[in-house]
């Protein structure tokens, strides 16, 4: 299989790429050389996809599929679509479930409406992003389009710092604040098992949309921070508290206590999509463990998450230590 990643040296794209190589696949990736590196052997085309002529070098290739991870302005998505349309026999599109409009049901599935996204629009918010994204990819490919509407995603990687948060902070010891109910559903997807079932289906040529995520209730709050904990091997101690004293307090689910969303809040469905659609497709995803004791071992390689590639940087996630100390009392 040939393979181009549009991008390839951020979180998901990187993880894409090595699965790629592993599999003994051809791979070329295409970006602007500013950010990271490719394995070995990998040829790296260089271009911006936001600037006139910036698709040059594709030119003259040809590749079985085309991956794209692009949250940015959807027309860039549109116009790489456009230039591959007689290159590449298949298109897979990194997407989000944020691409879901409010008010989003519990258990909300791929038929349900999404935000208006225009596939010539600029930059704009995530999810119009994302939607826009999604509506380039089809105008161009229809049902040779893959969109791969992503929930959370952890492992080896991160970009944005959810678990490693959790990791490093647990690593130092001492009490943890822990937001309850132990037993909270979480969902996520490792960002491997991502990547390995958008080359599996991107090879056997499988178009539409699929919410890309674990199944809701294989891991809770409580199975993470135990992992974290035993991936550490620290001494620290989980106090666990109740989600409507430290939504009282002003804690921000999600950016202060990262990964945790409690029940009734309004994007709580977002640990709570059905993901059938996926599974029936193949999806497989491996143990919570294993995520968690990788990404540690990775973290404890790095040192420190990497930035994004090619955006700005997110705010930061997670407490201080001042405020965390104050909420445990």
């Amino acid at each position: 299989m040939r393979l181009l990643m549009l991008g390839g040296t951020g979180f998901v794209g990187g993880a894409v790429v090595t699965e790629a190589v592993r599999r003994g696949w051809h791979v070329t990736v295409f970006n602007r050389g500013r950010h990271g590196s490719t394995p070995a052997g990998v040829p790296r085309l260089r271009g911006d996809r936001l600037a006139p002529g910036g698709l040059a070098a594709l030119a003259g290739g040809t590749w079985d599929l085309a991956v794209d991870t692009w949250d940015g302005a959807p027309r860039a998505v549109r116009d790489a679509a456009r230039a591959l349309a007689g290159s590449v026999r298949h298109y897979a599109y990194v997407s989000s479930c944020s691409v879901y409009a409010a008010p989003v049901p519990s258990a909300v599935g791929e038929d349900a409406p999404v935000v208006v996204g225009g596939a010539g629009a600029g930059d704009g918010d995530y999810p119009a992003n994302k939607a826009g994204g999604e509506t380039a990819a089809l105008e161009v490919f229809g049902d040779r389009a893959l969109l791969a509407r992503a929930g959370l995603i952890l492992g080896p990687g991160e970009d944005i710092g959810r678990l490693p948060w959790w990791l490093q902070r647990i690593a130092r010891g001492g009490p943890v604040l822990a937001p309850g109910p132990a037993e909270l559903p979480i969902q996520y997807v490792d960002v491997r098992d991502l990547a390995g079932w958008l080359l599996d289906r991107g090879a056997d040529g499988r178009g539409g949309a699929y919410n890309l995520v674990g199944r809701a209730g294989a891991a809770t709050m409580g199975k993470l921070l135990d992992a974290c904990v035993a991936a550490t091997g620290s001494a620290a101690e989980l106090r666990w508290t109740d989600p409507a004293r430290l939504l009282a307090a002003g804690v921000e689910p999600w950016n202060d206590l990262p990964i945790w969303i409690p029940t009734g809040h309004e994007y709580r469905w977002m640990q709570e999509v059905d993901v059938s659609r996926a599974y029936a497709a193949g999806l497989a995803c491996r143990p919570l463990a294993e995520t968690v004791g990788d990404t540690w071992r990775w973290l404890r390689r790095v040192g420190t998450v990497p930035p994004r590639a090619g955006r700005p940087a997110r705010v930061a996630v997670g407490l201080a230590a001042e405020r965390e100390a104050a909420l445990i009392g």
